[in-house]
């Protein structure tokens, strides 16, 4: 069992991972050693190494792992930094954050995914994460400034990238999808002093993040 797991891991590495652009070996290495089957629901457990989001309810998912790749060597988290996760889910991103950083503080929204992902997170030791339950859109995040930002679910409209730029440190990353189905864009965002300088890295389509501002609609 452990040997089918072990190759199935590889295979995410090597089949989706690697072959879409991600070549940090830091980042290559977590994802190879970390057991993403330990964060995944049981009812999904099999599906562990897809290529696919893992459902978390109605509207939360688990990203496929080859999105995960690229946030990770987005944000290039160095190992005296601290990073601020918006969207726990199951804790699996927490997790790759927290072995490549020094500190993962972690909002979710959803109150049970909080506490499953806790429980995860202290099964494996990882005593340098904190996730809170609270929404990340509703006033100011204690314990900034940033060092690195990582969103895992989307926003339809940029209104909110300028809270979260004022959170970043000097050299401060943030990575966030941006837009609505069926197309959006990952964007990396650097904080340069008072300069902010933004990039897109790639289009996808991911799970919207719960209470996200909505994009102003038109009364006809």
């Amino acid at each position: 069992m452990q040997a089918t797991t072990d190759r199935a891991r590889f295979n995410m590495i090597e089949q989706q991972v690697r072959p879409w652009e991600v070549l940090d070996q830091r980042v290559l290495t977590v994802m190879r050693e970390l057991p993403r089957e330990a964060f995944v629901p049981d009812a999904y457990r099999g599906l562990a190494y897809a290529d696919i989001e893992i459902p978390l309810g109605d509207q939360a998912a688990m990203l496929a792992p080859k999105v995960v790749g690229r946030l990770l060597q987005a944000v290039q988290v160095q190992p005296h930094e601290t990073v601020l996760e918006i969207g726990t889910g199951t804790g699996y991103v927490t997790a790759c954050l927290a072995h490549l950083g020094k500190r993962v503080l972690s909002l979710e929204i959803d109150p049970a995914l909080a506490e499953g992902a806790r429980a995860r997170l202290e099964a494996m030791g990882l005593s340098h994460t904190e996730v809170h339950t609270g929404d990340a859109f509703s006033g100011h995040i204690d314990g900034g400034p940033f060092d690195v930002i990582a969103v895992t679910g989307s926003v339809p409209t940029a209104e909110p990238l300028a809270a979260l730029e004022q959170q970043l440190t000097d050299g401060g990353r943030l990575f966030i999808v941006v837009g609505e189905p069926p197309l959006m864009e990952a964007m990396r965002i650097t904080r340069i002093g008072n300069d902010i300088r933004r990039e897109s890295l790639f289009e996808t389509c991911i799970a919207a993040l719960e209470n996200a501002p909505l994009p102003e609609r038109f009364a006809f």
